[in-house]
């Protein structure tokens, strides 16, 4: 079956949270027409979900929301499992009991065969080699493996888009307000894995970057 590639169309994996948030907006910036994914895999805070639904809503993006709920039966996590307290710290080795094995190869795999039928050639997702907190599957080499990988397994010309990788969440933040989306990235995402929206609980891993990307973004940027 041949489908035809339209190079002003792409998807994003979207959580609803500051990074995934800030790249739809980037994308919108730079592409005609831009649809979001996002994932169920038996995340405790399904208010990312809604969060994700209603941004889509609010700012005119196509979303649809993909069952992933196999991956919670694959990896255990502190981002799936009630049993598992979230890391308030990283630890010196190894990955923080938040990395759920295989996610983003997961999601960026069924997002390139979801984009393939929508004709998309580009795929954005907000991964950061500066910010990965040791997951993996945020690394540049990844993204670049990866993206061969989906070419040669449906004969389709994707182009993986991270606009995140080389920056830091001051940086991140600085994409925000230069895209004119502070307000809505601070005040309408959820980024905290404990599930609480905007600044979030304060005290989990994903809190504490973002807060100090936060404070250092005023800081070099004299807000």
């Amino acid at each position: 079956m041949n489908i035809e590639v339209n190079k002003d169309k792409a998807v994003v994996v979207f959580s609803g949270g500051q990074d995934s948030t800030t790249c739809l907006f980037w994308a919108k910036k730079k592409f005609k027409e831009v649809i979001a994914v996002s994932f169920d895999y038996g995340q405790k805070h399904k208010l990312e979900l809604e969060c994700a639904k209603d941004i889509c809503k609010k700012y005119n993006v196509e979303h649809h929301c993909l069952d992933l709920n196999l991956l919670n039966q694959l990896a255990p996590n502190s981002l799936t499992r009630t049993d598992i307290e979230v890391d308030k710290d990283s630890p010196e080795d190894g990955t923080p009991n938040s990395f759920v094995d295989g996610r983003n190869l997961l999601f960026l795999s069924f997002v390139a065969i979801f984009a393939k039928q929508k004709g998309a050639n580009h795929i954005i997702t907000g991964v950061s080699q500066s910010d990965f907190s040791g997951y993996p599957d945020c690394r540049d080499v990844f993204i670049k493996s990866l993206n061969v990988t989906l070419n040669l397994s449906m004969d389709f010309q994707f182009v993986i888009h991270t606009p995140l990788m080389w920056i830091d969440k001051a940086e991140t933040w600085k994409m925000a307000d230069d895209l004119g989306v502070l307000d809505i990235v601070k005040n309408e995402t959820l980024t905290c894995y404990n599930g609480i929206k905007g600044n979030g609980c304060g005290d989990c891993p994903a809190c504490k970057l973002r807060k100090n990307g936060y404070l250092e973004f005023k800081k070099s940027y004299k807000l």
